[in-house]
C-alpha cells in the first residue's frame, strides 16, 4: 500500500518567510503522522483562468517559484495545471477528485487565511469537509511578528521599497534576464551599463536608482547601480529600460544572463538638463551605492 500524502495548497508566489514557515510546519506535520510531505501548487496565476484579461505581475517565474520551493522544502512538489475545470469546482470536490483520489491526501495543513474551491468556506467547512472525504484538515499557525503576504509585498516592491520587501522575502529580491545592446549613452559619459530584456509576467520596482548585487555568468558577484525608467535626459516619451552599471567591470556580457538583487533605492528617476549634469550625478550615485553595498555586506 503507497503512502499517503500530507499536502498543503497554494500558488506560493515569492516562496516568502510565511509560505516557509507553512511548508515549515507541514513536515513536522507529516513526520509526526508517518506520512510524506507534498506541496501543491499550479502552472499559471488562477486569475488568468477565471479572469481571461488579466495579466499578472508576479514575484517570481515558475521557474523561480519552483527553485526557491525546492531550496526551502525537502518533500515532493506537485504543480497542477489549473484549467476552467478545476476552477469550476468546489472545494469538496477539488478535496474528492484531486487531493484525496489522485494525489492520495491524507491530510491537509490549511494556511491561516487560505481559502480554496469555487465559492470557498470558512476553516470549519474545510474541517468538516475533509471528514467527509477522508482527509484531516489542520490550519497552520501564523508568522508571529509583521504581516507577510505576497500581495503586500509586491505592493512594496512597486512602490520601490525594496529593503522593506527583502526583509519579508527573507532575501533579495532579484530579477535574471538577458544583456541586450543599447543606445551605449552610458559608456560616452563613463557609466557602461547592461541592458536587460526580461520575462514579461515579472513584476518590476518602481521607477529610480538601486544599489545591487550583480550574479554574472560564471556565477561571481559583483557591485552595481541599476537603472529602472523612461531615460528622460536622452529620451522622449522613451519605453522603460532596465539598466546596470556593474563596478569595476568593462567586459562584454551580450547574449548572456545575469541576475540583479536589490539592495535599496537611491533615489527617484530625474530629468538632467544635459549629459554633463547627468554625470555629475551618476559620480554621486555611484559613490552612494558603493557605500551602501559594503553595509550590506
Amino acid at each position: 500500500m503507497r503512502k499517503g500524502f500530507a499536502l498543503t495548497i497554494g500558488f506560493f508566489d515569492g516562496v516568502h518567510q510565511g509560505h516557509r514557515y507553512l511548508l515549515q510546519q507541514l513536515e513536522e506535520l507529516a513526520a509526526a503522522n508517518g506520512l510524506s510531505a507534498a506541496a501543491v501548487t499550479f502552472d499559471r496565476h488562477p486569475r488568468t483562468v477565471v479572469q481571461s484579461d488579466f495579466v499578472p505581475s508576479l514575484l517570481t517565474t515558475q521557474e523561480e517559484k519552483l527553485a526557491l520551493l525546492s531550496r526551502a522544502f525537502s518533500g515532493k512538489i506537485i504543480v497542477l495545471p489549473f484549467t476552467q475545470e478545476l476552477s469550476e469546482m468546489t472545494a469538496k470536490e477539488f478535496m474528492q477528485n484531486i487531493l484525496r483520489e489522485k494525489l492520495n491526501a491524507e491530510l491537509l495543513l490549511m494556511g491561516y487565511n487560505h481559502r480554496f474551491g469555487h465559492g470557498g468556506g470558512n476553516p470549519e467547512d474545510y474541517v468538516t469537509w475533509g471528514q467527509e472525504t477522508g482527509i484531516k484538515v489542520c490550519l497552520a499557525k501564523a508568522l508571529a511578528g509583521e504581516k507577510v503576504s505576497s500581495s503586500r509585498i509586491r505592493n512594496l516592491i512597486s512602490l520601490g521599497e525594496v529593503k522593506k520587501a527583502n526583509n519579508l522575502l527573507g532575501y533579495p529580491y532579484f530579477l535574471t534576464g538577458k544583456v541586450t545592446e543599447g543606445k551605449q549613452i552610458g559608456r560616452q559619459i563613463g557609466f557602461p551599463t547592461a541592458n536587460l530584456t526580461l520575462p514579461e509576467q515579472k513584476l518590476m520596482p518602481a521607477c529610480g536608482v538601486y544599489a545591487v548585487w550583480v550574479t554574472m555568468p560564471d556565477h561571481s558577484k559583483r557591485g552595481g547601480m541599476l537603472c529602472i525608467g523612461h531615460r528622460p535626459t536622452v529620451e522622449q516619451n522613451g519605453e522603460i529600460s532596465v539598466e546596470v552599471h556593474i563596478f569595476d567591470f568593462n567586459g562584454n556580457l551580450y547574449g548572456t544572463s545575469i541576475s540583479i538583487d536589490f539592495i535599496e533605492k537611491l533615489r527617484d528617476e530625474r530629468h538632467f538638463d544635459s549629459l554633463e549634469e547627468l554625470q555629475k550625478q551618476l559620480i554621486l550615485d555611484a559613490a552612494l551605492a558603493q557605500e551602501t553595498i559594503c553595509h550590506s555586506i
